[in-house]
């Protein structure tokens, strides 16, 4: 069956579920994990993320059996890869370039957020590489709002 592929990579199964909220106060601070979190544009508030198209980090909960798979372990906590929310349900690389809703805030996702050398720190040799293509991407925040553990996370149509 053929069909438009702008419209297929529009659609997509359902909305995701952000299943972990995670700051750090300060860099290499242990992670805090949190219920709620407020979201200004800066980023989230308490985390000691930079402004602008970096300001969230997001990780696919589904990615973590494949990660913890390619460490030969029976699981990784989620923490150790240093992203701020962590979402189910719907596939983040395929929202590239989109707008989403989270919670009562935007953000624009502009791409992938490659592991960075801590990845051996946290997991050993190894961990840089077992992270390629699982770590997440990166977004800047649309609108301020503020996010829950349990909100939808959905594609919005973009105004960017």
């Amino acid at each position: 069956m053929k069909g438009d592929l702008g419209a297929m990579m529009a659609r997509h199964f359902s909305d995701g579920c952000v299943q972990g909220i995670i700051i750090r106060p300060e860099r290499r601070a242990l992670p805090i994990e949190l219920d709620k979190v407020d979201v200004s544009l800066d980023g989230l508030q308490g985390d000691h993320s930079r402004a602008g198209k970096r300001a969230v980090t997001l990780l696919q909960v589904e990615h973590l059996p494949v990660i913890s798979a390619l460490l030969g372990r029976r699981e990784v906590d989620p923490s150790h890869l240093r992203r701020n929310l962590l979402i189910s349900g719907i596939n983040l690389l395929g929202l590239r370039k989109s707008q989403l809703q989270i919670g009562t805030c935007q953000v624009y996702i502009h791409g992938p957020c490659p592991p960075c050398s801590r990845m051996e720190e946290a997991f050993g040799p190894g961990g840089y590489s077992a992270v390629r293509g699982h770590g997440g991407v990166y977004a800047e925040v649309i609108s301020a709002g503020s996010i829950t553990l349990g909100c939808n996370v959905m594609r919005v149509d973009e105004a960017v």
